[in-house]
Formats: C-alpha cells, structure tokens, sequence
C-alpha cells in the first residue's frame, strides 16, 4: 500500500495525475489478483489498493507545475494579474507540501484499514 502511494504520489508530479492513475490501473489489478499477494485476502483486502493509488496520484499532482491541471489554471489566473510563477519556486514550495499531505494522509488511511475495518 505505502509504496503504491508514493510511486503515484512522485510519479504524478511530473505526469498528468490522470493519464497515469488510468496506466497504473492495469498494474494494481494484477497485483490484487496476483495469487502470491491474494492468498490470504478476501475480495474487499485489496480495495485499500485502490484507495492508495488515489491518494497518491491526487495529492501527487500538487508538487510541481505540470502535475495537475489546476495547477497550470492557476499559474494562468495568476500570470493574468501580473504574477509570474516559475517551475524551480513551485517546485520548491511544492515539493515539501505534496510530501507531508501524501504522508498525513497514507498515515490517516493507514490507521483506518489496519484498527478500523
């Protein structure tokens, strides 16, 4: 689960979170359906799976530029009224922020599939 979370998460901040959750699709099916992974699951355990990946691919899109779409309307709106936002200050200011909210919310969702079922 966490290292679904992070690939989307660092993947998805320089790719389009939507193009790469519909590639990484295919690959959490496999994995959900792999019997070395599902041996001891029952048809719900991997939903967690597909939770991970959205977590990781929506918050992802925050730390650069290019990683969401709202965030190039924004630099849009913003560069309309007279303020330029480059890649590097968004990546720096980004980055770290996209780094705690991915990690604060796999923690949150850890606890909630682990003690709370």
């Amino acid at each position: 689960m966490f290292s679904i979370t992070i690939v989307s998460a660092f993947a998805s901040a320089f790719v389009d979170n939507i193009p790469f959750t519909a590639t990484m699709i295919p690959i959490v099916e496999s994995i959900s359906v792999d019997p070395m992974f599902a041996q001891n699951l029952t048809a719900f355990d991997y939903n967690p799976l597909w939770y991970a990946l959205a977590f990781g691919a929506d918050l992802g899109g925050n730390g650069t530029l290019i990683g969401a779409s709202a965030n190039l309307v924004a630099i849009a709106v913003a560069e309309r009224f007279g303020y330029r936002i480059f890649f590097r200050e968004f990546l720096i200011k980004g980055m770290p922020l996209m780094i705690i909210t991915t990690l604060v919310a796999f923690g949150a969702f850890y606890v909630r599939v682990m003690y709370f079922p």
